[in-house]
């Protein structure tokens, strides 16, 4: 859905994710950067302009660029999504980064600038993530947060090709979040 919500700190802004970002994100997107995805790899700018359009027609997903905040590099894109404030839950997924932002401070900058909004300006019971099941990066990125297990959703995935795959489930509620919170400004401080 489009939407207005602009969140920064750390460095890093999150701006509506829009047409003017699909260029700097085709330029480093490749078959394994997004391997793990449900869609085709957005190789050049009009396949990432049509992944943009789809993501900002998506009911309850708000879709960020992930920005540096300095210099205006486009770092990659992360997403609010499955929405539904009336019942207090949210994920956060749809993410991926240029290569050269990872190990670095980007992901828990762009962690606690979602879940700071989730929990404190939304009042959410329930924060989720999910990955492919096969994706050890995104498992150890999410278990680095603090978010507690759930378990697996089998043949839960489908990808381009039409083969199936397992989502791991993760997720955070608000009594956990004081841990998380203070982990990822550790993670931070520790960097700056």
């Amino acid at each position: 859905m489009l939407h207005d919500l602009t969140l920064e700190g750390h460095g890093t802004r999150l701006v509506p994710l829009a047409d003017e970002h699909a260029e700097p994100l085709s330029a480093f997107v490749d078959d394994c950067l997004w391997a793990g995805m449900s869609s085709p790899t957005p190789g050049s700018p009009a396949a990432m302009r049509s992944e943009i359009r789809t993501a900002d027609a998506a009911p309850g997903r708000l879709a960020f660029a992930v920005v540096d905040a300095g210099t205006g590099v486009v770092r990659g894109s992360t997403s609010f999504y499955d929405l539904d404030l009336r019942i207090g839950r949210v994920e956060i997924g749809h993410t991926f980064y240029d290569p050269r932002w990872w190990g670095t401070t980007n992901n828990p900058s762009c962690k606690l600038l979602l879940l700071t909004h989730a929990f404190e300006t939304w009042g959410c019971a329930r924060v989720a993530f999910r990955a492919d099941a096969r994706n050890a990066r995104s498992i150890a990125a999410i278990r680095r947060l603090g978010a507690v297990p759930e378990g697996v959703l089998r043949s839960h995935r489908l990808a381009p090709d039409g083969s199936r795959g397992d989502s791991a489930y993760f997720s955070i509620l608000p009594d956990e979040w004081p841990a998380v919170r203070a982990g990822l400004e550790a993670r931070l401080s520790a960097a700056g």
